[in-house]
Parts: structure tokens; C-alpha cells; sequence
């Protein structure tokens, strides 16, 4: 028999093994979420069941996107406190699971108990949803990274864009809730540093019952232009109202023909569904495919934070908190985020630097900060807050 020895491969000529593939790296992101919805007097406004989740989620795609080239993984563990829950104990059991990096929409005063708590030490919290000033003053947190507006930026936003306009005049009406008293602080901070003269301050009561009825319209109709009468001449009329009582209905019942703006009418905001300007038109349409709706503001913070952290763990600065940190504080961090300007961070409160839309619904009339209002270092810095006025001292 003829032997087939000779017919066999020498051994240098064997298939190599294949290499292992190297492991995949994942990034667990938590997404911690306030207990109660928001309120609109228009049913039109009531916020979506997945406000601000969908935003996180179109980010974690967009981060899955880049990096399946990377090794790396994103994966999204979202919890929705329940009404009185515990949110150092939510943060704590989302911490079991591995997360490092929350994205969080709470009220301020939680948000604070859930960065002070013993799970938080090791973690990065986004905050999406709180304006409040004190986050980034005397209540700031160095595990507490602002990607919302503060409600000092989005004032001073407004206020550039009155004072370019030289509606110099304002009639300011400011709710009876707490919130509404904050709001209208800092739109007579940022008129009086800009130029503005504040002819009369009216409050707004909210006495209850229901915000419409079968009689509502008729009874709006009467209200506020009796409401609004004998002010004196004013250029514009600025509401504060976050507790949505009464602004929407300003618009068209004033006494006088002015404009609105505030709370309603021209409204400052992190982002609007009309923005199609710098390619933001291809993220609007992603996200209305996946989630069949309009992208809100509150989706926007939260796709924003999803980015941050995607952007630094394709800069490999994403294994802790304090490498992510780290990275953000650098000059290597720069986010586009569809506003015409990339996204730094400030590294003296931490507050996420962003252009800010001013919208009437259905518009982006302009974006601040207008033309000609200077800054040494960014314009972006002269809304909210600048590095000499802060009183942030990290805990």
C-alpha cells in the first residue's frame, strides 16, 4: 500500500488558533427617577411615561454604536422611586448591580440625600432634572455633575435675548409656590445685570380647584386681563411659574398687547423638538422612530449625560468615577451635542457649559448668549453663575 505520509502538511503549516477575542468592557448606567410626574395645564404638555428614560436610552444606543469597535458595552438599569422611597437605599441596591454612573431626575432636596449616602462615595451622579442654584453653590457635591441648566443660565438666557431686543421694561408676575419664588429671583438677577428695569412685581395665588372646566375658557378670558390691568407701560411680560398654574394662560389675555415670556410664550430651555439646526434634526428623527414622540428637554439632559460617559470611556477614562471625572476636567473634553457649540464642563461647580434655546413651541427663536455679551475665558460662561460668584465649596 502506498503510504499518503508524504501528503500531509508539515507541522509549521498548521492553522494557528484562533486568538481569543479580547473581553468585552461594559459600562453599567443606572437611571434613578423622581417618584411624582410633572404637571401642565395643557394636556398637550403632560410629560410622557418614559420622560427623560428615552433620552438615556437613545444615548446608551448611540455609546453602543461606537463602541462596538472599542470592546466596550453599554447596559442600562433604570429605577423609579416609589411615592415616600428611600433614594439613598434606591442608589444603594442600584450600587449591587454594579452601577458606577447614575443618571438621575430628582428634586433637589433628594438628589442631595442620595449623593450624601454611603453607596454614592464611589459613584458619578448625573443630574438631569434639578435647577436649582443651590446644587451648584453652597449645596454642591463633587460626586454631582450638572448636565441641567441651572435656572440662573436659563434666566440670564432670556434676559440677553429682552435686552438685545431692548425690551428693557419688565412687568414680572411670579406664582405663590416656592418654586416660583426662585424662578422669579433669578430673572431679577439676570435683568438687573443686564440692563433691565422692573416697573411692577404681581403675585399670582393659586386658591386650587380645577385648572379646566366646561366654563374655564370664559372664565380665563375675564381673569386675566382684570388680572394684568394698571401696570405700568412695560415692554414685555416675564412669568414665573413653575408650578404651571397660570403662565400658559397669559399669552393672547393680557390688557395690554405685550409679549410673554417666562414660563410661557418665549421660553428658555435645555431643548426644543423644533431644533433641526446643527445636524440636530437626524437625532430628532432617531429618536421619534425609536420612541414615537417628540424629544424633550428632559430627554436631552439625560441623552447628554448617556453621551458624557460614552465619550470618556472611548478616551479610556472610564473605569471609576474619578478617571470619568478626571477626563471631564480636562481640555480633552468636549461633547457636540447638536447646539452649535461643544459641551465643556466648569470645573468650579461643575455645571455642564451649553448654549440655551429659546423657544415659543414651536420655534427656536434665538439661542443664547446673544451677540456681544463678552466674556474673557467663554461666552458660555456669561449665563448662570461665572467662577468669581461662586459660592461652591465640594463636600
Amino acid at each position: 500500500m502506498t503510504s499518503l505520509s508524504h501528503l500531509a502538511p508539515p507541522a509549521s503549516a498548521q492553522p494557528a488558533p484562533a486568538e481569543a477575542a479580547p473581553p468585552v468592557q461594559t459600562f453599567k448606567i443606572g437611571y434613578l427617577r423622581r417618584a411624582e410626574s410633572g404637571t401642565a395645564i395643557s394636556r398637550l404638555a403632560l410629560p410622557a411615561e418614559n420622560n427623560g428614560e428615552a433620552g438615556a436610552l437613545a444615548g446608551l444606543d448611540d455609546d453602543n454604536d461606537t463602541g462596538e469597535f472599542l470592546g466596550q458595552k453599554f447596559t442600562f438599569a433604570p429605577r423609579r422611586l416609589k411615592p415616600g422611597e428611600d433614594a439613598a437605599k434606591a442608589l444603594g441596591d442600584l450600587a449591587g448591580q454594579g452601577v458606577n454612573f447614575v443618571v438621575a431626575d430628582l428634586p433637589a432636596g433628594v438628589l442631595l440625600a442620595a449623593a450624601d449616602s454611603p453607596a454614592a462615595a464611589k459613584m458619578l451622579i448625573f443630574n438631569v432634572g434639578a435647577s436649582d442654584d443651590v446644587l451648584r453653590q453652597e449645596f454642591c457635591r463633587a460626586n454631582v455633575v450638572h448636565v441641567a441648566p441651572s435656572r440662573a443660565m436659563l434666566a440670564d438666557a432670556l434676559a440677553q435675548y429682552l435686552i438685545w431686543k431692548q425690551w428693557r421694561k419688565w412687568f414680572l408676575v411670579v406664582g405663590s409656590h416656592p418654586e416660583d419664588k426662585l424662578w422669579a429671583n433669578d430673572l431679577k438677577r439676570a435683568g438687573a445685570r443686564f440692563g433691565a428695569k422692573l416697573v411692577e412685581e404681581r403675585v399670582f395665588e393659586d386658591r386650587g380647584g380645577a385648572r379646566q372646566s366646561d366654563s374655564g375658557v370664559a372664565l380665563i378670558q375675564k381673569q386675566i386681563p382684570a388680572f394684568t390691568q394698571g401696570a405700568p407701560a412695560y415692554d414685555i411680560l416675564v412669568a414665573a411659574d413653575e408650578s404651571a398654574v397660570f403662565a400658559d394662560y397669559l399669552p393672547y389675555r393680557t390688557w395690554d398687547p405685550r409679549p410673554v415670556a417666562g414660563s410661557a410664550g418665549l421660553v428658555p430651555t435645555s431643548w426644543d423638538a423644533s431644533n433641526e439646526s446643527w445636524g440636530a434634526e437626524q437625532l430628532q428623527r432617531r429618536f421619534e422612530r425609536k420612541f414615537s414622540r417628540h424629544m424633550t428637554a428632559l430627554d436631552m439632559n439625560a441623552w447628554t449625560a448617556a453621551r458624557m460617559i460614552g465619550e470618556a470611556a472611548s478616551h479610556g477614562a472610564a473605569g471609576d468615577a474619578g478617571a470619568m471625572k478626571a477626563f471631564f476636567l480636562s481640555g480633552d473634553f468636549a461633547l457636540a451635542a447638536f447646539k452649535g457649540q461643544k459641551l465643556t464642563l466648569r470645573d468650579w461647580d461643575l455645571q455642564l457649559r451649553q448654549p440655551i434655546l429659546l423657544s415659543d413651541g414651536r420655534n427656536v427663536i434665538s439661542v443664547s448668549p446673544q451677540e456681544g455679551f463678552m466674556h474673557r475665558f467663554s461666552e458660555l460662561d456669561t449665563l448662570g453663575y461665572d467662577r468669581p460668584e461662586s459660592q461652591c465649596r465640594f463636600k
